[in-house]
Order: C-alpha cells, then structure tokens, then sequence
C-alpha cells in the first residue's frame, strides 16, 4: 500500500487525486511542510512525499511520472511521441503556470516579510494570463489536455488553475474556466477533495 504525506492543501493533492484516479488504496498522512518528522522522509521538509515499499519519492510531478508509468494509465507510454508530447506539455504548465503560483506564495507569506516584494505579484500576473493564451493553443479542441483521455499534465493544470483562484490569480481564459470546471466534478477528484 502506498503512503501519502502532505496536506490536500499542497502538491499533495495531486497525488491524492491521481491515485484516486488509479483506484490505488493508499495511507493519508496530511503532514505540513516542515512538521515535525518529515524531514526523515524528505531532508528539505517539501510535500508531498510518496512512500513505496519504505522508499520515500519526493516532488509531485516525480510522484504522478512514477504511477502513471508502474500502473499503466494516466499517461502515454515512455519512448511514444504522444509522451514526448505529453512530457513537454508537463513542463509547460510546471515552468509557465506552477513557477508563477510558487513564486507569488513565496512573496505572500512563505519568504521572511523583509525578504518579500509585494510589486512582483502585478508581474506573476500578467505572465500567467498570457501563458493561458499560449495554453489554449495547445490544449485539445474538447475533453482533456491531450484528448480523449486524461493524463498526468491534466492534474498539474487542474491543480494550478485551483490554486490560481485561491491566490487571486484570475482565469481570463474561457476555455480554461470550462475545462476546470470539468476535471474538479470528476468523483476522483471530489474524492480527493474531501480529504
């Protein structure tokens, strides 16, 4: 069985999902960053962390790569051009949607208050709407990212767009807001959320 540590309010949640995806049964244990003991798993005291047979696997998108892959769905197979497809698209929405979200939570209340620079988040802002225009035109015409089926760059963005709405980063995309709206009533996701 497989152990889940982090909060559903972190990266966390989206190994929840996945793994609710999956129909995987799993041990939840919603440790915060840097509570006490975490850091036996993960000596930088991030979330989530995966534990498989006693081995802990760190950083989400490490963590989603490695289901999807041993249990053989929610992505594309490794050495396809769908999976390069899929990989790239991944590290769009880590570099353009996940970066901004993170670097604006670090300026909010994460850095220490002298550290912080409120003017930034005007900055985070603006690249995030302009990478929702750049998002659209990769994403499929209906259903999810990549098509007809779900895959791991679905939970990031599912998960990113989430979070942009708790930290007042608006969704200008019309597009985006019906494909949110679409991924968090799925019951996995529902599922996940009541955690």
């Amino acid at each position: 069985m497989y152990q889940v540590i982090g909060t559903a309010q972190s990266r966390a949640f989206r190994v929840l999902w996945m793994l609710e995806e999956l129909q995987q049964p799993f041990d939840h244990v919603a440790l915060a960053p840097h509570a006490e003991g975490l850091t036996s798993f993960n000596p930088a005291g991030k979330v989530p962390v995966l534990v498989v047979d006693g081995t802990p696997i760190t950083d989400s998108t490490a963590i989603l790569t490695y289901l999807a892959d041993r249990h053989g769905a929610l992505s594309h197979a490794p050495g396809t051009l769908d999976r390069a497809r899929q990989d790239s698209l991944t590290q769009f929405i880590l570099d353009e949607f996940d970066a901004a979200l993170w670097l604006a939570a670090r300026h909010s209340f994460i850095l220490p208050e002298e550290m912080r620079l409120a003017a930034i988040k005007n900055t985070l802002r603006w690249e995030f709407e302009r990478s929702q225009r750049t998002m659209v035109h990769r994403m499929a015409e209906d259903g999810f990212l990549m098509g007809e089926r779900l895959t791991v760059p679905d939970i990031i963005l599912t998960h990113c767009l989430t979070w942009a709405l708790t930290a007042r980063f608006p969704i200008v995309e019309h597009r985006l807001t019906d494909y949110l709206d679409r991924m968090r009533v799925r019951p996995a996701y529902q599922r996940a959320a009541a955690r």
